[in-house]
């Protein structure tokens, strides 16, 4: 699986990024953008492989239908960062696995966050467990990578927009190759 890695991620993108699960964006339009950002940004290069596959989750057995067709969370945040674990650096990964926690936490530290969530983003909310507990975001906050998955959160809210049209996939093959081989 190692030295294909980046084929299957490509293939998911290629079969399931039209679909929207709930967003005004496709999938693969959300993941381009959210790496769109990190790199505008100036994040590292984890982070903008992080924001191109912080969904990668919701391309695996149907789970970006989970909430709105079947009224469950899917866990896409733990599947997504498993699958990417055995070829991704945890620069990658661990930010991917918390990106959902971060959901949470933002809406329980800033009291307007979640007036700004999209609409599946307010509904996976609830199914997640909704706003963390202040013993939740402390155990957050302790979390090696608690700072990078809140920017990618920050990202991820961002980028569901349905007009701009970021870089294109095939441009972050040789980024994705270069954060794989850093676990190698």
């Amino acid at each position: 699986m190692p030295a294909h890695i980046i084929d299957e991620i490509f293939d998911l993108f290629d079969r399931f990024g039209s679909l929207r699960y709930g967003e005004d964006a496709t999938q693969l339009q959300h993941a381009l953008q959210v790496a769109e950002l990190a790199r505008r940004h100036r994040c590292s290069d984890a982070m903008i492989v992080a924001g191109l596959l912080h969904d990668v989750g919701q391309l695996m057995d149907d789970a970006g239908n989970a909430a709105e067709a079947r009224g469950i969370d899917a866990r896409h945040e733990i599947s997504g960062a498993a699958y990417l674990s055995a070829c991704f650096p945890p620069e990658v990964t661990e930010p991917i696995r918390l990106h959902v926690a971060a959901k949470r936490y933002l809406c329980a530290i800033d009291a307007g966050y979640r007036d700004g969530l999209s609409r599946a983003s307010a509904l996976s909310l609830q199914l997640q467990g909704g706003p963390m507990s202040a013993l939740e975001a402390a155990a957050f906050e302790r979390e090696p990578f608690c700072n990078d998955a809140v920017t990618l959160r920050r990202f991820d809210d961002m980028g569901k927009q349905p007009e701009w049209h970021a870089p294109d996939l095939e441009s972050y093959r040789a980024l994705l190759d270069t954060q794989r081989r850093a676990t190698a």
